[in-house]
């Protein structure tokens, strides 16, 4: 059975230069959505991945190849019928004067209701549906303009929820949030996948979020190359690394992780188990220590201690033995030496 719900052959995107030049940002795109499934874009600032969520939503004209919804033309759909199956969350805050959240959710359903626009007890239940699935219900009757980035947000995805889409597409949903409720957005985001079986891809940085939420990852280049797979897949044959590789940054494949690139200070022996012995090793790698946990011969040795509330950082450099209070104390100390 193929859920493919959304997909693209063959497809070119770009936009004008002039009148007569067009720049391409990626070619030869052939992909899918399936149902049920969150795929994160990601890729380098100016990789082109809001060109092709443009490209996807039919805001923006491909230069080759096509879109297809449900086996139908993306750019010969009809406006409303577009809107019933695709619904599109931007970036950018758009200004709503003195709505009410539950009256922007409400405007989700145009693309269903008469020519006055008024709600069917259906419609009604439905807006309330989407307003509830995001956690929004004590929101509802507060105007927008008096939301947090992280209400206003949940608010803009319930209205793209009330369109009723199979198709959800997001651009940087998260992009002006702190990082609890870029978490929250993420998690509500892979729920609603799981609960009404829609197909959603939104783009991001948060590319640690992305590695461990979505089922699959697009990575976009910037040489146009568009990479796909389950984002263990991309770590594992180099793609990920490749991508956002740049002076002074590299992943680190191990831990999934981004290290900035830092002079080297020397080995230091770790002593220690738990918590605390796993901050430890982060700070010292952060101030360009390699820390190894079993060369009892390097001249330097950091011991963790932990007693009851309280942690205790022992140094012995050759026969000289010093303690610290502080992760922060003993950086300081050991740049020292």
């Amino acid at each position: 059975m193929n859920d493919a719900i959304l997909t693209t052959d063959n497809l070119t995107i770009g936009y004008k230069t002039s009148r007569k030049t067009l720049r391409c940002v990626a070619s030869d795109i052939s992909v899918s959505l399936l149902a049920g499934e969150l795929v994160c874009l990601l890729g380098p600032n100016g990789a082109g991945k809001s060109t092709l969520l443009r490209s996807l939503a039919g805001m923006q004209p491909p230069i080759a190849g096509e879109v297809r919804l449900l086996g139908d033309n993306v750019y010969k759909l009809a406006p409303q019928d577009l809107a019933k199956r695709l619904s599109l969350v931007l970036t950018e805050k758009v200004d709503v004067g003195m709505l009410s959240a539950y009256t922007l959710v409400s405007l989700g359903r145009y693309p269903y209701t008469d020519w006055w626009g008024n709600l069917t007890p259906q419609d009604e239940a439905i807006v309330n549906w989407a307003i509830k699935s995001v956690g929004a219900v004590h929101l509802a009757q507060r105007q927008v303009s008096e939301l947090s980035d992280g209400e206003r947000q949940k608010i803009m995805i319930a209205r793209a929820l009330a369109q009723s889409p199979i198709v959800m597409l997001l651009d940087e949903p998260t992009a002006f949030l702190d990082l609890p409720r870029r978490v929250e957005i993420m998690q509500l985001l892979r729920q609603l996948v799981r609960e009404t079986n829609q197909a959603i891809l939104l783009s991001t940085h948060d590319l640690d979020l992305a590695l461990r939420i979505a089922d699959k990852v697009w990575l976009l280049s910037t040489n146009g190359l568009l990479h796909v797979g389950a984002p263990e897949d991309l770590v594992l044959n180099g793609a990920f690394a490749d991508t956002f590789h740049s002076e002074g940054v590299e992943f680190d494949v191990a831990s999934g992780e981004f290290h900035l690139h830092t002079s080297y200070k020397g080995e230091i022996n770790l002593i220690g188990e738990g918590i605390a012995s796993v901050w430890t090793i982060r700070a010292l790698k952060r101030a360009g220590f390699q820390v190894n946990q079993n060369k009892n011969i390097l001249p330097i040795s950091v011991e963790v201690i932990t007693k009851s509330k309280q942690v205790l950082w022992k140094i012995t450099n050759n026969q000289s033995v010093y303690t610290h209070d502080s992760l922060y104390e003993m950086i300081k100390f050991l740049d020292c030496l």
